[in-house]
């Protein structure tokens, strides 16, 4: 992946963010507790950092422009607010048509905002595009998730004043407030800092990159529950526990197993296989 002067942190907007302690403390609980079942929160950490082996390799450990489609569906997999929506552009025609969008994406040397930007620009402005953003952010932090922070609309969405940071902004009355705080790679950087000094508070010391990821989803999970996200209802509409909510957005939920070269055991114990097309299918 390229890399840009634009996206050292000294260059960005670098917003406070003014999170509540509780509410952390109460999804880390959440996180540890709902793990057990599933042999541990380790267990959660490890799959999600196979998952970004799995991007990695196709992603960065090639060129970008050898990305075949029916590899390019094995990664839709694990998006989950972009695998139902994506339909239309698994073709090999429409394909073809963003696969340059895709190598601008990675290649370009550029912000991270002005890539995903630029990226999205290739697609209709309208609300049934609207999972193209993350499209884009998961593509760039699976690959390099050190550089690129999770930055999903379920993390975070300023128009619609929804996401993560909401459910743990600091306030007596967060559900009548407007928080206002961009939806830009500095916001998402400032929380994955706070995560992970929430995180090191608190004992979690080797792969607080993953943590974070979970401890975000295990976050989000939990609103799902309470009332219902807007433009995740159609995906998660089961009466199911918080941590298949968890793996969902995590990308880790039930993928039918097949025949491949690359696999991921999933939670639940069924096998995720790269390059089978299969996959799609598996909901």
């Amino acid at each position: 992946m390229a890399s840009s002067q634009a996206m050292r942190n000294n260059d960005l907007e670098r917003p406070v963010l003014d999170l509540s302690g509780d509410a952390l403390r109460a999804g880390m609980r959440a996180m540890v507790s709902g793990a057990e079942e599933h042999g541990g929160i380790e267990r959660y950490v490890e799959a999600v950092k196979l998952k970004s082996l799995m991007f990695r390799q196709v992603l960065v450990d090639k060129p970008v422009a050898d990305l075949d489609l029916e590899t390019f569906k094995g990664l839709c997999t694990f998006m989950a607010t972009v695998r139902r929506r994506i339909g239309s552009w698994l073709d090999q025609d429409a394909y073809s048509s963003m696969q340059p969008a895709l190598l601008a994406l990675f290649e370009d040397d550029d912000s991270v905002d002005s890539r995903i930007a630029r990226f999205c620009g290739h697609f209709p402005d309208d609300k049934r595009h609207r999972w193209v953003r993350d499209l884009a952010v998961e593509l760039l932090h699976n690959a390099d998730p050190e550089r690129v922070p999770l930055m999903n609309r379920w993390v975070w969405d300023v128009k619609a004043n929804t996401g993560v940071v909401r459910e743990i902004w600091h306030g007596d009355d967060v559900d009548h407030m407007t928080i206002r705080v961009p939806d830009s790679y500095g916001t998402f950087i400032m929380l994955r800092e706070e995560l992970t000094q929430f995180l090191s508070d608190n004992g979690i010391f080797r792969d607080t990159l993953f943590y974070v990821d979970v401890l975000c989803a295990q976050v989000y999970a939990h609103y799902i529950c309470e009332q219902g996200g807007s433009y995740l209802r159609a995906d998660f509409t089961a009466p199911e526990d918080p941590m298949r909510h968890t793996r969902r957005l995590l990308g880790l939920d039930g993928v039918r197993p097949g025949s491949g070269r690359t696999r991921l055991k999933s939670i639940d114990g069924e096998a995720f296989v790269l390059d089978d097309s299969k996959m799609l299918t598996g909901q």
